[in-house]
């Protein structure tokens, strides 16, 4: 059957997962593809799988649309492609929940807002279209924190997600839909958004890979943005191969990315900033995380980067607050949508409403045009420039370091106490993954291990701009001396 690119060339495949008897659950992307080009394993067969584990799973409220009956139509055309011999693309059949921000022509795309419940968009998204060419289909649209403001993935207007680990806790946000799909075995591969953490939280916190690459490498037009300085489409998944798979379909790249030899590899460890006030099983995860690395002959370079604080305070806040005052009205605009920039705002959840409250003229938030200036081309540039110099005195491949504070809290925990310490949400799960994402550097979590409650914990790697090639190829090698975490299984079970 013509296959492009022909099945497993230029993605590698993990030994051993492909044999006829494999959970079709537990298939990564590049599996579950192999079988469907190959013909061992129908598309509709498939989607009815994966339809199945949306019902077993329904409590996390993973999803604002799902629409089986699209689904399967959408499979059984294509299991009709196949056996007509056309070609079939890299990801054929594949059924792929979508971050409800990301615009999709057939399928409404609400952002999780109430004025947008019964928005459809003039067209795909740019990366919508890339992987429908590629012969994917759109399993739904995923829930999230309203207008991605904000890391718990608490919807006032749609509900809010629930961790498939523990159901009393958040799975993150914004993606938080999207990210628990994936980790409960709903679809092996989807598509998520960050501007400031919305992949790599919930990656996180779900435990599955989450992949924000260099900023500007995979197109995020079509997106209900926050700032294009650092808004970032990206994928979920469960392993980095299958991070691979859609890096090569984002990118139109299917050059093999060969597993990196760990033994001589240098990676950045700076205590000062990451490693600060951890929580106490997140620092015990984190250390053996690191201790496997060591020991697969990794060399830990211990190197601070000064001023980050102060960086982060100066440039990620006062972009966001003001490019979204400016971005969301024309993505409302160029999106075709009935609803106006106030309209909007005046049908927004209430913790929305008050962050918005905070950057109204008139408010102590408000961010001046010389503030924002001063932000984009003095602090901006000093911080990459300080990533940059980072990188090139100590020569590592990426900086390492827990994506959190703190396991998932709970769901409504507006404080975080670590030790005998007090701290804001904000801070416990927002502090490490900033610098990475306002400097526009490519970030992988990858899931380092549980906590003595059974909360997954993850290690973020950043990468120098561009190098987003060569930290997926460290990710393949890192995540075999990772232990893999066992699935999460629904309350009734």
């Amino acid at each position: 059957m013509p296959c492009w690119p022909p099945a497993g060339e230029g993605i590698q495949v993990r030994e051993g997962n492909m044999n006829a008897g494999a959970n079709l659950l537990e298939m990564s992307a590049l599996e579950a593809v192999a079988a469907m080009q190959g013909g061992s394993l129908s598309a509709e067969h498939y989607a009815l799988a994966l339809l199945r584990q949306c019902e077993h799973w329904k409590a996390l409220n993973a999803f604002i649309t799902l629409d089986p009956e699209y689904v399967l139509a959408e499979a059984r055309a294509a299991d009709e492609r196949r056996k007509s011999g056309a070609m079939l693309g890299p990801l054929h059949g594949l059924p792929i929940p979508i971050k409800d921000s990301i615009n999709t022509r057939d399928l409404r795309t609400t952002a999780g807002t109430p004025a947008l419940r019964d928005f459809r968009p003039r067209e795909d998204a740019p990366i919508v279209r890339l992987l429908r060419d590629a012969g994917a289909i759109i399993l739904g649209k995923t829930n999230l924190h309203e207008l991605s403001m904000g890391w718990t993935s608490n919807n006032l207007a749609f509900g809010a997600v629930r961790n498939p680990y523990d159901q009393t806790r958040i799975p993150g946000g914004s993606s938080g839909g999207t990210a628990a799909a994936v980790a409960a075995r709903i679809a092996p591969l989807g598509v998520s958004e960050d501007t400031e953490g919305s992949i790599r939280v919930p990656a996180a916190l779900c435990g599955v890979v989450g992949f924000r690459p260099t900023t500007l490498r995979y197109p995020s037009g079509g997106t209900a943005p926050i700032s294009a300085l650092f808004d970032q489409v990206g994928p979920h998944a469960r392993s980095v191969g299958d991070l691979v798979l859609f890096d090569a379909v984002a990118t139109g790249d299917f050059r093999t990315i060969h597993p990196t030899a760990l033994k001589g590899v240098r990676l950045g460890v700076a205590r000062g900033y990451w490693f600060a006030d951890l929580d106490a099983e997140v620092e015990r995860v984190t250390v053996e995380a690191l201790l496997k690395l060591q020991a697969a002959g990794v060399e830990l370079i211990e190197a601070e980067m000064p001023d980050l604080a102060e960086l982060i305070e100066q440039t990620t806040w006062p972009i966001e607050a003001h490019d979204i005052l400016l971005e969301l009205p024309e993505y409302l605009r160029e999106s075709g949508a009935s609803v106006t920039f106030d309209q909007l705002l005046a049908m927004v959840s209430a913790d929305v409403r008050a962050l918005f409250a905070l950057f109204e003229p008139g408010s102590s938030g408000l961010i001046s045009e010389d503030v924002y200036r001063i932000a984009c081309d003095v602090h901006l540039p000093k911080l990459r420039r300080t990533f940059q110099d980072y990188f090139a005195r100590s020569g590592v491949a990426a900086i390492v370091f827990p994506a959190t504070m703190v396991p998932a809290p709970k769901i409504g925990e507006d404080e975080v106490t670590i030790g005998n310490k007090k701290f804001s949400f904000l801070t416990a799960i927002a502090r490490n993954i900033a610098p990475g994402s306002t400097a526009g550097l490519p970030g992988l979590v990858l899931p380092a291990g549980l906590t003595k409650n059974g909360l997954p914990v993850a290690l973020e790697f950043d990468g120098p701009s561009g190098s987003d090639r060569e930290l997926l190829a460290l990710g393949l090698s890192v995540e075999k001396i990772l232990d893999d975490l066992p699935a999460p299984a629904p309350k009734n079970d």
